[in-house]
C-alpha cells in the first residue's frame, strides 16, 4: 500500500463518530477493506449498532492476536477544537480527531499490517487474528463478549495497539468501581431525632474504609501500590432537611497482590458489618466494574520479539513497563488458556483531550513494527 492509502484509511475511520457506540459502522468499513483483499471477516453483534469484528489471515495452529477498540470518548465542546474532531484532518505532520491516538491509529496500523502481509505474499507459519472490539471505554464490553464466546481460544500471544508512547507495556492494574448508597429518613433539621441522617451513616462507611485501606501495604514490582480514589459524594436536597439519601462512588486500581476478589470482599464485608452493628444504618453496595489486573512476563516471547523489532525499526531499545490504566486485556486474560499480552501502539499524550492527534510518522512506523513482529512470531 502507498503511504497515502494508509493515511486515508486512518482518516476514514476517524471520520466515523463512534462515541460510546456506533462501532458497527467502523466494523463494516474495515470489513469492506478486507473484502477488497479477498479476506472474509465476521461481525459479532453486541447490540443494535454495535458489532465487534473478527478477521484472520494465515494458516497454521499458532495464533498471534491483534486487538484494538473502535469506540471513542466524547469530543466535548467542538468549538474548543482547532479542527473538526470527526474530520480526520491532516496538518503539521499529524492526523487530528477524536480517537486519533486512542486508539484508531493503533487499530488502523494493525489492519494495514495484515493487508500488506497479504500483498507481499508473506508466508506465515500460523495465523493473525484481529479482534476489533466495541465498548472498551465503558465496560470492556466487546472484549468480555469475545472472550466468553471463544474468539480468544487458541491464542498464543496478543498485542493490543493502545498508545504507549514508545514503551512496551507488559502489565497494568485492574479497575474496580463501586457505589455505596445510604438510605435514611427525612425530617426537619430542627428535629433531627425524628429522622435518620443518610450522610452521617455514609461517613461511618467512609471512615471505616479509610482504616481498612491503611492496612493494605503490599505492592507490585511493576505496578506499585493498590490505589483507591473517592470520586463522587452526593447527598441531601436542601439545607433545612435531614438527608434521606447519600451516595459515595469509588474507583480503585487493583494489583495482583490485592486483587478484585479481595477488594469486593473487603467492601461488602464493611457494609454488612456497619448495617449489623447499627440498626438505623441502611447501606447497600453496587459494583459497576470489575476489570482484573493484566500481568504477563517480561521474558515472554512476544515481549522479547517486540523489543528486538523496536531496536531494528525504531532504532532504540524501548522501556518495558507496567502502567496504571486499564485495557481490554483485563477481559482477554480471562480466556481458557493463559497467554502473554502486551500493550504496544502508536500515539502520544493526547487521549481524551481537545485536539487529540497522532504523528503520521509514528503511525506508519508502527505498521512496519507489527509486520516484523508477525513474521518473527509466526516463523518456523
Amino acid at each position: 500500500m502507498k503511504n497515502r492509502d494508509k493515511i486515508n484509511l486512518l482518516q476514514e475511520i476517524i471520520k466515523i463518530n463512534s462515541t460510546n457506540g456506533n462501532e458497527k459502522e467502523v466494523a463494516t468499513y474495515l470489513e469492506n477493506v478486507f473484502i477488497n483483499y479477498g479476506i472474509k471477516s465476521k461481525q459479532v453483534e453486541y447490540s443494535e449498532g454495535r458489532s465487534s469484528l473478527v478477521t484472520e489471515i494465515g494458516e497454521g495452529e499458532k495464533i498471534l492476536s491483534f486487538s484494538g477498540h473502535m469506540d471513542v470518548v466524547s469530543a466535548g465542546d467542538y468549538s474548543e477544537w482547532t479542527h473538526d474532531p470527526f474530520g480526520g484532518i491532516e496538518a503539521d505532520g499529524k492526523i487530528y480527531g477524536r480517537g486519533a491516538t486512542d486508539m484508531k491509529s493503533g487499530l488502523a496500523a494493525m489492519v494495514v499490517a495484515m493487508l500488506e502481509l497479504i500483498e507481499e505474499k508473506t508466508e506465515l507459519y500460523g495465523k493473525i487474528r484481529l479482534l476489533a472490539t466495541v465498548g472498551e471505554e465503558v465496560g470492556l464490553l466487546g472484549a468480555k463478549q469475545l472472550t466468553e464466546e471463544g474468539y480468544v481460544d487458541g491464542v498464543a500471544a496478543m498485542i493490543i495497539g493502545e498508545p504507549t508512547q514508545n514503551h512496551i507495556v507488559y502489565a497494568h492494574k485492574g479497575v474496580f468501581t463501586y457505589t455505596v448508597t445510604s438510605k435514611g429518613i427525612s425530617a426537619h433539621s430542627s428535629m433531627p431525632e425524628m429522622g435518620v441522617n443518610a450522610i452521617d451513616k455514609l461517613m461511618v462507611f467512609y471512615n471505616a474504609l479509610q482504616a481498612e485501606l491503611k492496612k493494605i501495604t503490599v505492592e507490585n514490582e511493576a505496578l506499585g501500590k493498590f490505589v483507591h480514589n473517592t470520586s463522587i459524594v452526593d447527598g441531601g436536597i436542601q439545607i433545612n432537611s435531614v438527608p434521606e439519601k447519600a451516595i459515595l462512588t469509588g474507583n480503585i486500581r487493583t494489583i495482583p497482590e490485592f486483587n478484585n476478589i479481595q477488594t469486593e470482599k473487603m467492601l461488602t464485608s464493611l457494609v454488612e458489618k456497619i448495617n449489623k452493628e447499627d440498626a438505623t444504618s441502611c447501606l447497600s453496595i453496587e459494583i459497576s466494574q470489575s476489570a482484573y489486573p493484566m500481568f504477563s512476563s517480561k521474558d515472554s516471547e512476544i515481549v522479547q520479539l517486540s523489543n528486538e523489532v523496536a531496536k531494528q525499526i525504531i532504532g532504540k531499545e524501548l522501556p518495558i513497563i507496567g502502567i496504571s490504566g486499564g485495557t481490554d486485556a483485563s477481559e482477554f486474560s480471562k480466556a481458557k488458556q493463559k497467554f502473554p499480552i502486551i500493550i504496544f501502539g502508536p500515539g502520544n499524550a493526547t487521549p481524551h483531550q481537545v485536539d487529540e492527534c497522532v504523528d503520521i510518522d509514528n503511525y506508519l512506523e508502527m505498521i512496519e513494527v507489527y509486520k516484523e513482529i508477525s513474521k518473527k512470531f509466526l516463523d518456523k
